[in-house]
């Protein structure tokens, strides 16, 4: 137990350390580890390699993609999302942005016959990977069997999820030509519909497989 002369209510710790003194040191030290690590962060990711085995710096590079069977050349930062090269250097704007953190599912396309979260997949990591968007659905002008059946029984409102829940139907369906009720719940289960058409969704799906 620490003698009374030395410890003193709201007064100095022993030794002359005040309570407020050692908090500010605290602090101070622990904002200097944050800074140190935030640093050698940034300086591993400034030379952290891409997939084909090349440095990427912060500069801009040039991608070759393959969307929709055709091959697409841009030049980006490695920083920057294939949600944005879909909507900003292609304009391929069926793929919508919504929250940007992967939790709406508005961004959703198939890459390598796996539904990906757009915005939260770097364009570089699509190098040499096949990614279909909503616009690859479309055949000579016509929209496919399963765009058709959302318009027939009602399945979007304002239309600003669907192309992301499609997308993850037509996945679905290239795998699970007949799928049952429970199987389309669990396939577009990542998706948030703003106007709450789950129902119809479900029916639009279902339909499709039919």
């Amino acid at each position: 137990m620490a003698h009374s002369k030395d410890v003193k209510k709201n007064g100095p710790i022993s030794k002359g350390v005040s309570r407020r003194g050692f908090l500010k040191g605290l602090g101070a030290t622990s904002l200097g580890v944050a800074a140190a690590s935030k640093s050698e962060l940034l300086a591993k990711l400034e030379h952290a390699p891409s997939p084909n085995g090349t440095l990427l710096g912060k500069n801009a590079v040039a991608l070759t993609l393959n969307i929709n069977g055709k091959i697409h050349q841009v030049k980006v930062e490695p920083r920057i999302t294939l949600a944005e090269v879909l909507r900003d250097n292609l304009g391929l704007t069926g793929t919508k942005t919504g929250c940007e953190r992967g939790a709406c599912g508005a961004c959703t396309v198939i890459m390598e016959g796996a539904t990906i979260n757009a915005c939260m997949t770097l364009a570089v990591d699509a190098i040499g990977q096949k990614i279909e968007t909503i616009e690859g659905l479309e055949s000579d002008g016509k929209l496919s069997k399963l765009q058709e059946s959302f318009i027939e029984n009602d399945g979007l409102q304002c239309g600003f999820c669907t192309p992301g829940i499609i997308m993850s139907s037509k996945n679905l369906l290239d795998t699970n030509p007949k799928p049952q009720l429970e199987e389309v719940k669990k396939a577009v289960s990542g998706h948030i519909c703003r106007c709450g058409t789950y129902p119809k969704v479900f029916e639009s799906i279902l339909a499709a497989g039919k």
